[in-house]
């Protein structure tokens, strides 16, 4: 991975973790706690491919292992992660683009549901019973209500933040040309929910506001030319 994207995905897997073990961790809901770091490493997959985001996922599950109040075998969760960063990164279109808000949305359920059950598998091979005891069920509703009603608040701004990375003049991609592909890619969940695409919009906007200069320029040019050919024919009589 490229230097910009490592900084920004360690910036953002680390204040993750924190909120994730200082303020949802503690707010005692029923059933199992808002997973802001999966939320991230869904993020970062979405934007730059299956790759980056097994990598990502890999070292933030690893780093959610060695955190306090962690009571899990450490790489439990790093495995969980990075095989959900490798999957969410294979839902990335080539384009980079989504057309509307359902694939980040069913990304976000499948990862949910796709982690809470990779871990409870994982913790029945090393003898964790713990989820049997609370009830399997039971956490994977509250893990994919809670994620999917945190997701609109933080996985278009990661998104975000990731793209403009990715459109950092300074940025080359490995084969050489500058990275445009995933300009783009958090449009389609912003403009899911409210039918505007705010790239474009911009864009539209600048092109509408040229347009109209360009039109009153030569709306006064064509007056100062009608201007002069007046005042020419009546020197002329």
């Amino acid at each position: 991975m490229r230097f910009n994207r490592i900084l920004l995905s360690a910036t953002l897997v680390v204040v993750a973790l924190v909120v994730q073990v200082t303020v949802l961790g503690r707010l005692q809901l029923p059933g199992a706690v808002p997973d802001l770091v999966l939320l991230t490493v869904v993020a970062l997959a979405l934007v730059y491919g299956h790759v980056s985001g097994a990598l990502i996922g890999f070292s933030a599950g690893l780093l959610a292992d060695l955190a306090p109040p962690a009571d899990h075998a450490a790489g439990r969760y790093a495995l969980v992660l990075c095989v959900i960063g490798y999957v969410a990164g294979l839902v990335r279109p080539d384009s980079g683009r989504f057309r509307s808000a359902w694939g980040p949305m069913l990304t976000v359920v499948a990862a949910a549901m796709g982690s809470t059950l990779l871990y409870a598998g994982v913790g029945a091979l090393v003898g964790d019973t713990a989820a049997r005891h609370v009830g399997l069920t039971g956490l994977l509703f509250t893990a994919t209500l809670y994620d999917l009603l945190l997701a609109p608040f933080t996985v278009p701004f990661i998104m975000a933040l990731a793209r403009r990375a990715e459109n950092d003049p300074m940025a080359v991609e490995a084969g050489g040309g500058p990275s445009g592909k995933a300009a783009d890619v958090s449009s389609g969940w912003l403009a899911g929910g409210t039918g505007l695409r705010i790239g474009s919009q911009r864009g539209g906007l600048r092109m509408k506001t040229a347009r109209s200069r360009a039109n009153r320029a030569v709306r006064i040019k064509g007056v100062k030319a009608v201007k002069v050919k007046g005042v020419k024919s009546i020197k002329k009589l």
